[in-house]
């Protein structure tokens, strides 16, 4: 299969975590396009912590791109290019808990939007949590609140839960809790 070629990329816009791009693109049939490219610069990582009697933690936030909550995994960028994910995850999970990972494994990596984004983020199971306290960025407000399995997912088919992230990581998590196997 033939595929598009970029022939040039041309920065438009530089945000805080986030650079915009016009990608020429020059396509198999020999015709040229404009293709809108959107880099993440570092990266980001999320976890799926699971508390001792099975329930999970989850947080509520405010997202302004819906202009609505949602109930989300804790997840955040990472502080740089070199930070590793699982560093990252374990730094959310206690930041926006208030819980520490006894133990995290890596459960899978999703890429968000790629049909103009680079984002992937790579979610992780955290485990023999402990209780610490919140450390909230000045901007950030949120709700930690408690989960069954079963409900979460109740709530991905009803649509009450449509973030990519989550949804990815809880499906996973539960087709892992079904094939222990895997």
């Amino acid at each position: 299969m033939e595929k598009a070629e970029r022939i040039d990329r041309v920065l438009k816009y530089r945000g805080a975590i986030l650079d915009f791009y016009d990608d020429l693109m020059e396509l198999p049939d020999g015709s040229v396009s404009h293709w809108d490219y959107i880099e993440h610069r570092n990266g980001a990582a999320a976890v799926l912590p699971v508390l001792s009697d099975g329930r999970i933690l989850m947080v509520r936030q405010y997202r302004n791109a819906l202009n609505r909550e949602m109930l989300e995994l804790p997840a955040g960028a990472k502080d740089g290019r070199t930070e590793p994910s699982e560093a990252c995850a374990a730094r959310e999970l206690e930041e926006e808990t208030g819980y520490r990972a006894g133990k995290m494994e890596k459960l899978i990596t999703v890429c968000t939007t790629g049909a103009f984004c680079n984002e992937s983020i790579e979610i992780y199971l955290a485990t023999e949590l402990i209780k610490t306290h919140q450390q909230l960025d000045r901007d950030e407000f949120l709700q930690v609140e408690i989960w069954d399995l079963p409900t979460l997912c109740h709530k991905i088919f009803t649509q009450e839960i449509t973030d990519a992230k989550t949804v990815s990581g809880i499906l996973a998590y539960k087709c892992r809790m079904e094939h222990s196997h895997i």
